[in-house]
């Protein structure tokens, strides 16, 4: 069986600009970054401005386990399926990391048959737009640090400095640093650390700006520090929010590349939906639909991460509304979440099958909770049963779903044409989109709501430290604010052991962090850490390049 990265390779992919044609774009309107990769001019996404929007789709799945589901692998299949079709289609993703890529997960860019390409590229390092975001909030971070080795004019409190620095890697040894050590001569010796850039500020700003205008302005109001005094101390205040924004001066146009079956695909931005918002930009997504007639998009991880984010950040902040919504499952998956270990997967066992289909009837639940149609993707194995497969549509049938069976990963595009046909009859279904909370609910009714809707939750915890930050972030004036809870994606709830639809659990915020320039309030919860750190065997063993560069080992 051929890998994924064998499989890309010997793909036939055409010229970036051939690509661009199936949407209106012409050469002028690119950007190029070789043959296979470009970025969308400014011009081009004001040229298009006017175009009436298409028909979006959101892609989201069950909790996710050590058995894979295939959400972007659905997302690009699908995407070719409409395109097979003939539909005027283009697929909208995230970046992927290099945390996972060199740490558990290995690449991200769909699976199989189904993938964007060229896959190496887009999994190391595109087009530069993570090292961008790295750079300018380290650049933050070291301004921040020099205005208080030079006199300290803001009188900033150096126990209360928030703003850390990021690196795009899983490093446990930088969670928790000391800087400035070495003399006067080397800064003001204080504790810090590091998180992973995909969870930096930066990234979540560079996804929900409007343009480079707006971007500037959410960049200033970014809180990094608080004064001896309390009062909060922001990037604007250290004069350098100019010097931050060029460096995204291209890395906030949307970058285009293809699946193998040439359908568009634009990639763009990539915060994790564990520990950020989850969702690609909204540039890229915006400019999607005025290109095309249907999008296809995903959100991190299961419905209740990715999906609440996307429908109750996202959408709020950029006014946009999912025609459909389709939910990734696996036979494979609900029968871990039954009970069976990942060695047991293959044996039918309808108690474990019936025990784990509760965890996507719930998200099917949480869907219909915002008014949306849904339609559940089973992702097949070839261990699948027929009996398995038909308990499975007759639970999806009974909640109010509709269902297809997905066969991309070995087909491609013509394995998604029923999912594609089933999403399209979604269309036509009651849609009366609304977000699970109001903006005027409190900081602690919004993520209580997300706890007891979404996760299933009989309530929240707040720990003091968290409790004592909420009281200044409604100082502030932000308690007006959407919610963005950092979980475990492996549960409902906030303990990744939980798995199922857990019930009689409480939620507990450990943590509050308000980022004021995304636009969001950061609720940390259990365990979640914002710097992973790397398994025993990290998937960077497994990878190699020879002399002509091919690369081996990549997924």
């Amino acid at each position: 069986m051929k890998t994924d990265v064998e499989i890309a390779q010997e793909a036939k992919i055409e010229r970036i600009e051939k690509i661009a044609e199936k949407l209106g774009l012409t050469a002028d309107d690119l950007e190029f970054y070789g043959k296979y990769k470009a970025k969308i001019s400014k011009e081009a996404i004001h040229k298009f401005s006017a175009n009436k929007n298409g028909k979006l789709v959101l892609v989201t799945a069950m909790n996710p386990t050590p058995a894979g589901e295939g959400k972007t692998t659905t997302s690009v299949g699908l995407a070719d399926a409409f395109n097979k079709m003939g539909r005027k289609v283009a697929l909208a993703l995230r970046e992927p990391s290099l945390g996972p890529c060199f740490g558990i997960k290995g690449g991200a860019a769909g699976g199989g048959y189904a993938q964007v390409v060229p896959m190496e590229d887009i999994n190391l390092h595109f087009t530069g737009d993570f090292h961008a975001i790295t750079t300018a909030h380290n650049l933050l971070a070291a301004a921040l640090d020099n205005h208080i080795h030079h006199g300290n004019a803001l009188n900033i409190d150096v126990r209360r400095v928030l703003w850390k620095r990021v690196l795009d890697l899983n490093d446990r040894a930088l969670r928790n640093v000391i800087v400035g050590l070495g003399g006067a001569a080397n800064g003001v010796p204080r504790e810090s650390g590091f998180d992973i850039t995909v969870a930096s500020e930066m990234m979540a700003i560079l996804c929900l700006a409007k343009d480079l205008k707006d971007l500037e302005q959410k960049l200033g109001e970014i809180l990094v520090a608080y004064k001896k005094d309390g009062s909060p101390v922001f990037a604007k205040d250290l004069g350098i929010t100019g010097a931050l924004t060029l460096l995204f001066k291209d890395a906030i146009k949307p970058n285009l590349v293809q699946t193998l079956e040439g359908t568009p695909a634009f990639i763009h931005g990539g915060p994790f939906a564990n520990i950020a918002h989850g969702c690609n930009s909204v540039i890229a997504t915006e400019f999607a639909l005025k290109a095309a007639d249907i999008v296809v998009t995903e959100a991190g991880f299961g419905a209740d991460l990715g999906a609440e984010k996307f429908l109750d950040i996202k959408c709020r902040k950029a006014g946009l509304k999912p025609d459909a919504v389709v939910i990734v499952a696996t036979v494979r998956a609900m029968k871990m979440h039954g009970g069976l270990s990942k060695e047991e997967l293959s044996k039918v066992d309808m108690a474990a099958l019936e025990k784990g289909a509760e965890n996507l009837t719930k998200h099917i639940e949480n869907i219909q909770k915002y008014g949306l149609p849904a339609v559940v993707a089973i992702n097949a194995f070839p261990t699948d049963t027929k009996e398995e497969l038909a308990f499975v549509e007759k639970i999806c049938n009974n909640s109010g779903a509709q269902v297809a069976l997905s066969e991309v990963w070995a087909k491609g595009g013509e394995g998604g044409i029923t999912l594609a046909k089933k999403v399209e009859e979604a269309f036509n279904k009651p849609n009366n989109f609304r977000y699970i909370y109001k903006d005027n609910a409190s900081i602690e009714e919004k993520i209580e709501t997300v706890a007891k809707e979404i996760y299933g939750a009989d309530g929240v915890e707040f720990s003091d430290a968290a409790k004592k930050e909420l009281k200044n972030i409604k100082s502030m004036g932000a308690d007006d604010l959407p919610v963005c809870v950092a979980k475990t994606q492996y549960s409902l709830s906030d303990n990744a052991s939980l798995l199922g639809r857990p019930k009689n659990f409480r939620v507990t915020v450990r943590e509050i962090k308000l980022s004021r320039g995304a636009g969001f309030v950061v609720a940390l919860t259990g365990n979640i850490l914002t710097m992973p750190g790397l398994p025993k065997r990290p998937a960077a063993m497994n990878m190699a390049i020879d002399e002509s560069g091919k690369i081996t080992g990549l997924f």
